[in-house]
This record gives C-alpha cells, structure tokens and sequence, in this order.
C-alpha cells in the first residue's frame, strides 16, 4: 500500500474513535436535553438524511474542487458544529445534526474519492480494507468510551471530543496528503467532461448501474440488524444481551477477515465475488426463518458478515476502477450515498412491515438481498462470456 493510505487510516482510525456521538445522541435529546421520543425521533431522523445527502454529493464537491480540499472544508465544519453543541439552544438543534451528518457524509465519500485518486487500479480493493479496519476498530473502541465520558463527565463532553477529532482528522489529512496528489483532474478545471455527463457515463456502464440498484435493495436489508432486529428478538423473549452479541460477532468477523480476504480475493473477478457477498446477506436473513434463538441469530450474524467482507470492500474498489478520471468523486458519491440509503429507509419501511405482518419481513429481506446478489453474478457471467467472444474474434 502506498504510504499514504495508512497515513489516511490512522487519522481514520483516531476519528472513529472519539465519534460517538451518533450512538448516544438519542439518549442525548431525550435525557439532558428533554425532548420528546417523537421529537428526537425527527431530529436523528434529519441527522440520518443530512447523513445521505452529503454522501450523495461530497464527490460532486471534490470532482469540482478538489477531493483534499472538499474533505479539510468538511471536517472543519463538522468540527466546529459538532463543538458548538452543548451552546446551542435546542431549536437549532434541529438544524445543527443535520448539518453535521451532512458534513460527515461529505467526508465519507471526500475520503473514499481521496483513496481512488491516491491508489493506483488493482490495489484498491487491499486499500479500502485497510481504510475499513481502521474505522472498525476505531468504532469497536469509541462507544464504550464514549458511555464512560457520558457518566463519568457529561454528555456535552461527547460533542466537544468528537469535534475535536474531527477538527485533528482535517489537520491529519492535510498533512499526509500532499495538495498535488489529489488534484482534481484537468477536464474538471477546463470545463470538459469532468463538468457534466454523468448520466452518459453511466449508461456506458450497465454493470455500474446494476451494481447501484443491487447495493440500494441490499442496504436496506442490512440495516434491519440495527431496527426490526432487535424488536424480533425482544418479542420472542431474547433480551439486550443476545443482540448484543450479535452485533460484537459482527465487529469481530469483520475485524478478523476483512483484511485477509481483501488479499485473498484481489485477483477474483469483482462483480463475482460481490455477488457472492450479497446472496451471503440474503442467506443470513434466511437463517432467522428457522426461529429466534441464540443459534439462528449466530448463523444469522456470521453470515451477514461474510456477506459484508465480500461485498463492501470490493464494491466501492469496483466503483473507483470503473470510474472515468473526471467523474471519480461523482461514482463515489453514488456508491456511498446508496450504500448507506438503509439508514433512512430500512427503519420506517422495515418497521412497517414488521409491525404489520411479522411473518414476511425476513422472506422479503432474504428474497431482495438473495435476488441482488444473483443479478450480479449474472452481469458478470455475461461480462465474462462477452470478453470471450472479443477475444475469439480478435476485436
């Protein structure tokens, strides 16, 4: 790996640490601050689509400005948003999280544009691991931390260090990228096609756009782990602990082979492998048919994560490959904002479902993801039989 990803890495490992907010700021609204359910409910819910917009355009930003500057503007916002917390009266509190998600979305698809442009095609997919575990493990150690500097200090303490990180993570970032690595490209600046055509891009590239589509419907499954979930779990008389586990198993599967498998796989065709990944998640879905109990939730969870190790990586690796020079912040974009569409669909929709007829959420969910997965396996198929017909035919 060039030095720069793990420059990169350690300032994302370091961010993800002191970026807790997001977990307790529920507890938040309804503790010190006094709100409602229903009130903190539409704040987080604001938060969650600051969250998707940004990702959706932060590539937009960096195609346009530059991806090193587009990530150092963000973080600074958010840093200093993120601070001002505890001194904001609760109505701008509605305004503040979503402004905040929103720069953290931009810094998400700011960074992965960054790595695209910095990592050279064929080494991608070991990158965005690396990068991945990085944030992982941060996450792995900042929520208990966090909860010690909630009850041991103040909730207005997670907002300042989580601020503060954010704010380290700009300086970090200037640091180890040089300004000359992520330029943004020549046609952006001349006003060529890094200016427009998008859309024209894509339909060159069918198995992008099928990859999108495929990526939007197995989010959606994906976040059922973190809202109905739970709620099916408690309803059949397995309480906080059991899902608890589930979601340290799924930290710890991700933790131990995501790296490994990225190193493994490199040389497997792309779309086959994220197939693989996605008709691994339906199957994970699949396994709670079988009932809910401690076993049906561990097969659950192991394979939802083998799922993610597969997919994840490789997808966004493929989006920065397919990507043309002028447009690699924009594929970005799409990837990160479809890959995070769940937090603001899975929780209503799934909820709904759930609520209405428990019975057909995990068919569904399994069915989607299982169906996704085969659709992409097939685009590949055809990819792989189109590339032998050319070169039977020497053109």
């Amino acid at each position: 790996m060039p030095r720069v990803v793990w420059l990169l890495a350690a300032g994302v490992f370091v961010n993800a640490v002191v970026s807790f907010t997001f977990v307790f700021v529920f507890l938040y609204l309804t503790g010190p601050r006094g709100l409602a359910v229903t009130e903190a409910g539409l704040v987080t819910g604001l938060g969650g689509i600051g969250m998707v917009a940004g990702n959706f355009t932060g590539g937009w930003y960096g195609d346009r400005f530059g991806h090193r500057r587009v990530l150092l503007t963000a973080s600074g916002l958010g840093g200093l948003v993120l601070m001002a917390f505890p001194l904001l009266p609760t109505p701008l509190l509605f305004a503040a999280l979503p402004l905040a998600q929103y720069a953290a979305g931009v810094i998400r698809a700011a960074n992965g544009a960054l790595v695209a442009v910095t990592v050279p095609e064929g080494s991608r997919r070991q990158a965005y691991a690396v990068v991945r575990s990085a944030s992982n493990g941060g996450f792995i150690i900042g929520p208990p931390l966090g909860a010690l500097v909630a009850t041991a200090v103040s909730y207005d303490w997670l907002f300042v260090c989580d601020g503060i990180g954010t704010l380290g993570f700009a300086l970090w970032t200037a640091r180890a990228v040089p300004a000359r690595g992520a330029a943004r490209s020549a046609a952006a600046r001349d006003g060529g096609p890094g200016r427009g055509g998008l859309w024209s891009e894509l339909r060159a590239r069918p198995a992008v756009l099928l990859l999108l589509g495929a990526i939007l419907a197995v989010d959606f499954v994906y976040r059922q782990q973190y809202s109905a979930f739970p709620v099916f779990l408690a309803d059949h008389g397995l309480d906080a602990r059991v899902f608890g586990f589930a979601i340290a198993l799924n930290g710890a599967v991700v933790m131990l082979l995501e790296l490994p498998a990225a190193v493994a796989l490199r040389a497997r065709p792309p779309l086959r492998v994220i197939g693989a990944g996605l008709v691994l998640v339906g199957a994970g879905y699949a396994a709670l048919l079988l009932g809910a109990s401690v076993a049906s939730t561990a097969a659950m969870m192991l394979l939802v994560s083998l799922g993610e190790i597969l997919y994840k990586t490789t997808a966004t690796a493929y989006m920065a490959d397919q990507a043309p020079e002028h447009a690699i912040g924009r594929f970005q974009s799409l990837y990160a904002g479809v890959s995070v569409s769940g937090v603001v669909l899975a929780p209503p929709l799934g909820g709904a479902l759930y609520a209405a007829a428990p019975g057909l959420l995990w068919p569904l969910c399994a069915l989607l993801a299982g169906g996704a997965g085969v659709a992409v396996l097939c685009a590949s198929a055809q990819i792989r039989v189109g590339r032998a017909a050319r070169a039977a035919t020497g053109t």
